[in-house]
């Protein structure tokens, strides 16, 4: 008989989240958390994202009378997904509430929903991130701010100021020039209104097209600079964003991404003309890629579970697979790698809600996130095609979640910084910020008080660093792959069981480095336990 897909509360049945949550200080959202896990765990919201992805966008350049109305149709099982996500405030609660942990708090809402539907994702993580960029701006920010934070989904094609809430699109890539902003092209002239500018150019991505907000970069006579662009102007009229295409892409199919054509377009200057790649790093950039971290963790947690549910629901030659001690090793390394990767996406939104009161997390988060928004990323994929073969054949056909997953694991690799992205930016934290250095490996050191293999490890890193010198940039994958090994070791002797410390600390620091899963240097009954704290029976 086929095994279903689990039905179960996403948050409690997560041992490792729900000790996190309370031990960060935000158990006051245990309650939106356990609504949220109730709903993610459903076999509803299975049905909407199959649905949502089986049904892709469609673009509408025309209408029937030849008029351009640029529009983009999705299924109605999107909308219903984009209503239920931004009902549970994941895109909001870390700016609405003033409380201990509510970065935390939110990080968990959008783990929780990328387990259940990844296209949501880019919409919810720009009207998250583009808070703290409008707060900087308070000649434009406060007239967008309310909508934005609005938990009310809004689909309706109407102006900004006639909806209930409002998204966000991001449209910074041109085809010339792909992740170099210095490149771009599209241009911006002033108006003589002050800073109003009227931008014109190309731009080869655009995430949600029918974003209310677009935030474009365009090319002053200062330099490159940042923009704010209402898709539609307050009379309702066009603003000059024309839908080109929508990308045929290999997954993050329910949600649409596209070229755009800017003409006679009316945009906002956001920060200092011609400093616009700096305000956009400075304010958006590592709520961002902290949250593609987390997104990812999202998809291994997603797959973890699909994987050991299906193996102990099938025999094989005459016994459960799940008792089958090459699978044991399997589930128990799966195990290890996602409870190790969560514990280090969440410690960077703690970093983020502390930032302001401690240097040590203001520094960590300068070089935690790249090392982790690089690492996870990247184990996501070896990690979605080992759950899938736990499947077996079956985990090859459509009708699996788990297919799914595989397809949409590799975006998040490339999506806001690329893995060479991402070593520009570690060697940028320790060239220019020293004291990121130091806080990295106060961070490892905070764990390995009685771990002389973690201390050996942490020493060897630090050499490898300080031996490279100015010649970092061809090592950079290596120091961080090590950085974050070495931090999720700390992190699990801090917060795990030791058995569980023990066996990742064993085959990530002393063997391969966990390239191969399933090859655990132990067996049995400390395997099984190890998975059934990952996924209980």
């Amino acid at each position: 008989m086929p095994v279903k897909p689990p039905v179960h509360n996403a948050f409690r049945s997560d041992q490792v989240l729900t000790e996190l949550v309370h031990r960060s200080g935000a158990s006051w959202a245990e309650v939106a958390l356990t609504e949220a896990g109730e709903l993610i765990g459903s076999a509803e919201l299975e049905e909407l994202a199959a649905a949502a992805n089986k049904h892709t966008p469609v673009l509408h350049t025309h209408d029937r009378f030849g008029h351009r109305i640029d529009r983009v149709e999705y299924h109605p099982a999107y909308h219903e997904l984009m209503r239920l996500a931004y009902e549970s405030k994941v895109h909001s609660l870390a700016w609405t509430e003033d409380r201990p942990g509510a970065q935390v708090a939110r990080a968990a809402l959008s783990y929780l929903w990328n387990q259940g539907e990844n296209g949501i994702g880019c919409p919810h993580v720009m009207s998250y991130s583009i808070v703290p960029l409008l707060r900087a701006n308070p000649q434009v920010g406060p007239d967008w701010e309310r909508g934005v934070l609005s938990t009310q989904y809004d689909p309706r094609h109407l102006p900004a100021q006639q909806k209930t809430g409002l998204t966000v699109a991001m449209s910074m890539t041109e085809k010339q020039g792909g992740s170099d902003l210095r490149s771009n092209d599209t241009s911006a002239e002033p108006t003589g209104v002050p800073g109003e500018y009227v931008l014109t150019g190309h731009k080869f991505f655009c995430s949600a097209p029918m974003g209310d907000i677009i935030l474009l970069t365009a090319r002053t006579e200062s330099g490159v600079s940042l923009f704010l662009v209402p898709r539609l102007l307050p009379d309702g009229s066009h603003n000059g964003v024309f839908i080109q295409r929508l990308k045929d892409k290999l997954g993050n199919r329910s949600n649409a991404s596209s070229e755009i054509e800017i003409d006679g377009t009316l945009g906002y200057l956001l920060g200092e003309e011609g400093h616009g790649i700096r305000e956009f790093i400075s304010r958006m950039t590592h709520c961002i890629r902290m949250d593609f971290s987390l997104a990812s963790v999202g998809i291994m947690r997603r797959a973890v579970t699909l994987a050991v549910h299906h193996v102990r629901h099938r025999d094989a030659f005459g016994r459960r697979i799940a008792d089958q001690p090459q699978m044991q090793n399997v589930l128990a390394d799966l195990a290890l790698e996602w409870e190790a990767s969560l514990l280090l996406s969440m410690r960077m939104a703690d970093a983020l809600d502390n930032e302001q009161e401690s240097s040590h997390a203001r520094q960590l988060l300068r070089i935690g996130v790249p090392i982790a928004k690089y690492w996870h990323c990247r184990r996501a994929n070896h990690f979605a095609l080992e759950a899938l073969e736990c499947h077996g054949g079956m985990g090859y056909v459509e009708e699996q979640p788990v297919a799914r997953l595989l397809r949409e694991a590799p975006l998040n690799s490339i999506w806001e910084g690329t893995p060479a992205m991402m070593g520009l930016d570690f060697i940028r934290a320790l060239r220019r910020h020293p004291e990121t250095r130091d806080a990295l490996f106060e961070e490892i050191h905070a764990g390995s008080s009685d771990d002389r293999g973690l201390t050996a490890f942490a020493d060897a890193l630090a050499k490898d660093i300080d031996q490279a010198g100015d010649d970092l940039e061809p090592h950079a994958r290596r120091l961080m792959g090590q950085a974050a090994i070495g931090l999720q070791a700390s992190l699990l002797r801090r917060h795990a069981p030791s058995e569980v410390a023990d066996l990742f600390v064993a085959s990530r620091l002393g063997r391969d480095g966990g390239v191969e899963l399933g090859t655990l240097p132990s067996q049995g009954v400390v395997l099984a336990r190890i998975a059934e704290r990952a996924v209980p029976e």
